[in-house]
C-alpha cells in the first residue's frame, strides 16, 4: 500500500489523502478508517415521524411535534415552502462542486486546525477514527463571520444559490424554535431569548463516496449534534443517515423534498431534557456515492445558556448547567469518542 493511502497526518491535521481520491483510486480504507464493530450494521428503516411546517399553528401539529422531539429527537419536514426545484439546485450546485479536479476545490480548503473550507475534519486525537467523508464547511450567520474566500465561485452559481439557502433556513429555524416553546406550554421566544440576538449558523456539505469495506467504515461516526437545531437535507436516491432509538439502529428513508430535522444538544440542555438530541450516524455504500447538506443553528459561543426556568420543578430538577461554548465541548468529545452532554449534565 502507498505512503498516500495510508493516510498519514498532514500538516493540515487531516488525512494526507481525501476520502474522494482514494475511492477513485481503488484504495482499500486505511487502518485509521476501521471501526472494529459496527453494532446492526444493516438495521432496518425508521418509522420517523413526519411534521408538516405550514399546519404548526394547530394544536394537533404541535402535539406531533412534541412527542417527535421527545422520543426520535428527530422529524421528517414537509410543508417547509422551499421548492423542489430549488432543493434540486442545491444538490445539483453540491454535486458540481464535489465533482471538480482536486486542485480546482483546493483554492477553497481550510486551513490549519480550521474547521471552515474544504477538505477532512482535523484530527485533534492519534487515537481518532477517520470518517469516510469529504466535506465543505462554511459560516452562514452572521453574515459579517462570513470567508467568502472559502465561498466557491466554480460552480458560478453556488454561492448565489447558498445564500438564498441560508435565508430560507433562517425562517425555518425560527419557526421551529417558537413552535417547540409553544408545544411545551412556554413563551414562544424562550428558546430564541437564550441567544441574546447573536445566532450561528453554519453549512457542511457532505460528500460521501462509495467504499469497498462498507461493513467495517462509516461515513460519521456515532455523535449527537452540537448545535440547537440541525437541518438535513438527504441524497435524493442514497439512503445512509440512521438513528438510534430503543437500544437499536434504524434506517432513516428518504422522503422526497423533505428535510430530516434533529435536536441537538443545546436545545436538550435548554428543554431540560425534554427534547432529546439523537444519536445518530452515517453508513457508507459499496457501490454509490452519497452527498447532503447539514445546516447547523445555535447561539453564539460567547453567550450562556441553560435549562428554560418554567421546566424545572421539584418533580423534575434542572438537569445541565449553566454553560457557553457548547459545540467546542460537543466536537473534542465526538473526537474522542465521549458523550458531551454527560460531561455538563448535573
Amino acid at each position: 500500500m502507498s505512503e498516500a493511502a495510508e493516510a498519514p497526518v498532514s500538516s493540515t491535521g487531516s488525512p494526507a489523502k481525501y476520502v474522494q481520491e482514494m475511492s477513485r483510486d481503488g484504495d482499500e480504507p486505511p487502518p485509521r478508517y476501521i471501526v472494529k464493530q459496527i453494532p446492526n450494521s444493516s438495521p432496518p428503516s425508521a418509522p420517523v415521524p413526519v411534521i408538516d411546517l405550514s399546519q404548526l399553528s394547530s394544536p394537533e401539529e404541535l402535539g406531533k411535534l412534541r412527542s417527535a422531539l421527545s422520543s426520535w429527537g428527530c422529524f421528517q419536514a414537509i410543508g417547509h415552502g422551499i421548492s423542489s426545484s430549488f432543493l434540486d439546485k442545491i444538490r445539483h450546485v453540491t454535486k458540481q462542486f464535489f465533482a471538480l479536479p482536486t486542485d480546482e476545490k483546493l483554492k477553497y480548503a481550510r486551513e490549519t486546525y480550521d474547521m471552515e473550507g474544504y477538505g477532512n475534519d482535523p484530527v485533534l486525537s492519534d487515537k481518532q477514527v477517520y470518517d469516510w467523508c469529504d466535506r465543505l464547511f462554511l459560516n452562514l450567520i452572521p453574515q459579517d463571520s462570513r470567508k467568502l474566500h472559502l465561498w466557491p465561485a466554480n460552480p458560478s452559481e453556488f454561492r448565489e444559490v447558498l445564500d438564498e439557502y441560508s435565508v430560507n433556513m433562517k425562517l425555518i429555524v425560527e419557526l421551529l424554535l417558537k413552535a417547540m416553546a409553544r408545544s411545551l406550554n412556554l413563551e414562544e421566544d424562550c428558546f430564541l431569548k437564550q441567544y441574546e440576538d447573536k445566532e450561528l449558523m453554519a453549512a457542511r456539505f457532505n460528500y460521501y463516496p462509495a467504499c469497498p469495506k462498507p461493513d467495517s467504515v462509516l461515513g460519521a461516526k456515532a455523535h449527537s449534534d452540537g448545535s440547537a437545531i440541525t437541518i438535513l437535507l438527504q441524497d435524493q436516491e442514497v439512503e445512509g443517515l440512521q438513528m438510534f432509538k430503543d437500544d437499536q439502529w434504524f434506517r432513516v428513508p428518504i422522503l422526497p423534498h423533505a428535510f430530516v430535522v434533529n435536536a441537538g444538544d443545546q436545545i436538550q440542555i435548554m428543554s431540560n431534557g425534554i427534547f432529546k438530541s439523537p444519536l445518530h450516524r452515517v453508513s457508507t455504500s459499496s457501490e454509490k456515492d452519497r452527498i447532503s447538506l447539514a445546516v447547523f443553528h445555535l447561539p453564539n459561543p460567547e453567550v450562556e445558556i441553560e435549562p428554560v426556568k418554567g421546566l424545572i420543578d421539584e418533580k423534575w430538577p434542572q438537569q445541565y448547567r449553566k454553560l457557553k461554548n457548547y459545540s467546542a465541548i460537543n466536537f473534542e468529545c465526538f473526537q474522542n469518542g465521549k458523550i458531551a452532554l454527560e460531561t455538563v449534565r448535573i
